[in-house]
């Protein structure tokens, strides 16, 4: 988004495809946010470089707020009815009041193996 004229491009307005891919990043992949079967589902995670996330979602006439540290997320509905929305698995019934669940840590995996003579060089050895 522009604020400010920089590139002298701004009289053309918003590049509105982006924008909604920038949030769609944000909320589908680091708030893992899914809506299956009539029901929303998270699962937050953010990059160690990133120290929160805050977002809104409208869903079935709900509006919900969604925020992280990356070790806690808490959910609440702003606007509407309660609801029932899954943390990691977890169900939930989120209402006016904020519910606050931990984020359990992620396990690193094992590297994985590569079929003989097909393993990529390292970086820096080419």
């Amino acid at each position: 988004m522009d604020f400010e004229d920089r590139n002298h491009n701004t009289r053309d307005g918003l590049h509105l495809a982006s924008l909604a891919g920038a949030w769609t990043a944000l909320v589908a992949g680091l708030g893992g946010m899914r809506a299956r079967d009539g029901q929303l589902t998270f699962a937050p995670r953010l990059p160690a470089g990133l120290g929160r996330l805050t977002f809104r979602v409208v869903y079935d006439g709900r509006c919900i707020v969604v925020r992280t540290d990356g070790r806690t997320a808490t959910y609440r509905v702003r606007e509407g009815a309660p609801m029932t929305i899954g943390h990691h698995g977890e169900l939930l019934e989120v209402g006016g009041d904020p519910v606050e669940r931990p984020i359990q840590p992620l396990h690193p995996l094992p590297r994985p193996h590569q079929p003989p003579g097909r393993e990529p060089p390292r970086r820096g050895q080419a």
